[in-house]
């Protein structure tokens, strides 16, 4: 292997390209874990976990430059913070308000 293969591996695991994903991750997660609360028939729990998820990517990305929202980062950042926002508190109430139904 050659130094400029090498130096090219060491570019594409370049730290800060990889912590550019970490505020994706951390959504991600939380919907993860929502969904395994959903597998487990508790899904206003799931619903409420997939709702914060959403309001946790809206904080995110009003409070991270584009650089560093990564995969958060869609459109301009008003309209990214209004749609998470918004799709999040939509999932919330939904989720809390609720009642009776086949799910119980």
């Amino acid at each position: 292997m050659t130094a400029a293969v090498r130096a090219e591996k060491r570019r594409r695991w370049d730290r800060a390209r990889v912590l550019r994903h970490v505020p994706f991750a951390v959504v991600l997660a939380l919907v993860a874990i929502a969904g395994l609360r959903i597998w487990q028939y508790h899904w206003r729990q799931g619903a409420a976990l997939i709702g914060g998820a959403l309001l946790v990517a809206a904080v995110l990305r009003a409070a991270l430059s584009d650089e560093q929202g990564g995969l958060l980062t869609i459109r301009s950042r008003v309209i990214d913070v209004l749609s998470y926002a918004g799709l999040g508190l939509l999932i919330l109430f939904v989720a809390l308000t609720i009642t009776g139904g086949p799910l119980g």
